[in-house]
C-alpha cells in the first residue's frame, strides 16, 4: 500500500512540475504568412503551416503525431533561428506530456541562449517550488532533482543551481554513488556564468575525478595553466601533468615547456617533449618546426654536457650543506628518465633543508617516485605537497592520476 501510495504522490508531483515548466509555452501562437516578415519574433512562411499542424496535434493531446511532425520541421532547411526555437518550444511540451524528460531537458537547454526564451520565471519558480517540495516530502526520484536543477539554471539564478546541485552531488558521494555527469556539468556551467575563476576549476576537478575524459583533463589544465601564468616553475609542473595525461596539444605549448626545463636545469626532459611534439606531428607551420628543430638540437648539445657533468655535480651535492644541488641533480635524472636515481637525489635534499621551495621539490619527488612505480610512497608524498596553493592542487591531480592510471 505504501509503495503504491508513493508512486501515486510521484505521480502527481511530476505532474505539477511539468506544468510549471511547460506554462510559459503551452499557448504558443503562430502568426501567419502575412505577419510573418514582421519582426524577427515570428514563424517564418515557410514554417507557418506544419507547425500549425503540430501545434494542432498538441491541442488534440496527440504528442507522438506532433513529435514526429516538429522533427520532420527540425530536419527542413532554411528555418530561421525563431522557427527553431517555436519548434524547441513545442516539442518540449511533447516530450513532457509523454514523460520523456531527459529529451524534454535537451530541448530546454537549447533553449538558453538562442535569444527567444519568454519570461518564464515565475513559471520556473513554481517548478522549483514543487520539486523541493517533494525532495523534503522524501518522494522525489533522481530524474525530478534533475529537473528541479535544471530549472534553476534556465531561471537564470546560477547562485541556486550551483547551491542545489552542489548539495545533491555531495549527498550522491556520501552515498557512495557516483554523481550523475549532468550534475557535474550543469555545476561547471553555473561557475562559468557567474565568471567564478575559482569555482570553475573546483568543478573541472569534479567533473575529472568521476569522468576523467581528456577533454575534461585539458579544460582543467588549461585553466590552471592560466593561472599559473608568470610563475615559470608552477607552469612547467603545470605542463608535466598536461604532457602526462596527454593534453598538451599546442606547438606553443611544447615550445614553452621545453624553454622552461633548460632554464630550470632539465636539458634532457627538454628533448624528450620536443621530440614528442615533432614525433605527433604538432609543429605544422614549417617556420616553427624549424624553430623548434633549432631549440631540439641546443637541448641535445646542452643535455650531452650536463650528462658528462654529473659525476662532479654529484660529489659537489653531497658534501654541500643545503640541498638544493642535491634536488637539481635530482632534477636531471629526472629529465633523463633515470627515476630511482631522481628519488634518492630528491629525498637527500629535502632531507638537507634550506631549499627555495620544498613544495617544488616534493612534488617533482612525487612525480619521480610515480614514473619508478612506486605509487604508495607517491601518494604519500603528494599529499605532503604543501604552501603553495597551486602546487598543492597540482599534487592532488597528480593523486587523482595515479589512482586512474
Amino acid at each position: 500500500m505504501f509503495t503504491h501510495k508513493l508512486k501515486l504522490t510521484r505521480a502527481a508531483v511530476r505532474a505539477l512540475f511539468a506544468s510549471a515548466l511547460i506554462a510559459g509555452c503551452a499557448g504558443v501562437l503562430f502568426a501567419g504568412p502575412a505577419l510573418a516578415e514582421e519582426g524577427k519574433n515570428n514563424v517564418s512562411a515557410k514554417m507557418a503551416k506544419p507547425l500549425k499542424a503540430a501545434q494542432d496535434d498538441l491541442t488534440a493531446k496527440k504528442y507522438s503525431d506532433a513529435i514526429l511532425k516538429l522533427k520532420e520541421s527540425q530536419a527542413s532547411p532554411g528555418k530561421s533561428p525563431y522557427d527553431q526555437h517555436v519548434i524547441n518550444e513545442m516539442l518540449k511540451v511533447a516530450y513532457v506530456r509523454t514523460g520523456n524528460y531527459a529529451d524534454a531537458a535537451k530541448v530546454m537547454e537549447a533553449e538558453i541562449d538562442d535569444g527567444f526564451v519568454p519570461q518564464s520565471e515565475k513559471n520556473y519558480e513554481k517548478a522549483i517550488e514543487f520539486g523541493n517540495r517533494a525532495i523534503k516530502g522524501g518522494f522525489a526520484d533522481e530524474e525530478l532533482r534533475t529537473l528541479v536543477g535544471q530549472a534553476y539554471y534556465l531561471k537564470g539564478d546560477w547562485k541556486g543551481t550551483l547551491h542545489f546541485e552542489e548539495g545533491q552531488v555531495d549527498n550522491v558521494i556520501k552515498e557512495g554513488r557516483t554523481p550523475k555527469s549532468e550534475a557535474l556539468q550543469l555545476i561547471l556551467s553555473a561557475c562559468v556564468k557567474l565568471n567564478d575563476q575559482p569555482c570553475e576549476t573546483r568543478a573541472l576537478e569534479r567533473v575529472v575525478t568521476y569522468y576523467p575524459k581528456p577533454d575534461y583533463w585539458y579544460q582543467l589544465l588549461f585553466t590552471l595553466r592560466q593561472q599559473t601564468s608568470g610563475n615559470d616553475a608552477n607552469t612547467l609542473q603545470t605542463y608535466r601533468l598536461m604532457s602526462e595525461v596527454d593534453v598538451l596539444k599546442n606547438p606553443e605549448d611544447y615550445t614553452e615547456m621545453a624553454q622552461l626545463a633548460l632554464e630550470a636545469g632539465s636539458p634532457g626532459e627538454a628533448q624528450r617533449i620536443l621530440e614528442k611534439g615533432i614525433a605527433k606531428g604538432v609543429f605544422a607551420d614549417q617556420r616553427a618546426k624549424q624553430k623548434n628543430e633549432r631549440l631540439l638540437e641546443s637541448a641535445k648539445k646542452a643535455a650531452a654536457t650536463d650528462r658528462a657533468s654529473l659525476p662532479r655535480i654529484a660529489k659537489e651535492a653531497d658534501a654541500a650543506a643545503t640541498g638544493a644541488k642535491n634536488v637539481g641533480l635530482g632534477l636531471a635524472y629526472f629529465g633523463y628518465g633515470e627515476y630511482d636515481k631522481a628519488v634518492e637525489e630528491i629525498t637527500k635534499g629535502i632531507t638537507k633543508g634550506g631549499l627555495r621551495s620544498e613544495g617544488e621539490a616534493r612534488l617533482l619527488l612525487g612525480i619521480s617516485q610515480l614514473k619508478a612505480g612506486h605509487k604508495e610512497d607517491a601518494a604519500k608524498t603528494f599529499h605532503a605537497v604543501k604552501g603553495d596553493p597551486s602546487l598543492e592542487r597540482l599534487a592532488n591531480l597528480w593523486t587523482l592520476h595515479a589512482k586512474q592510471a
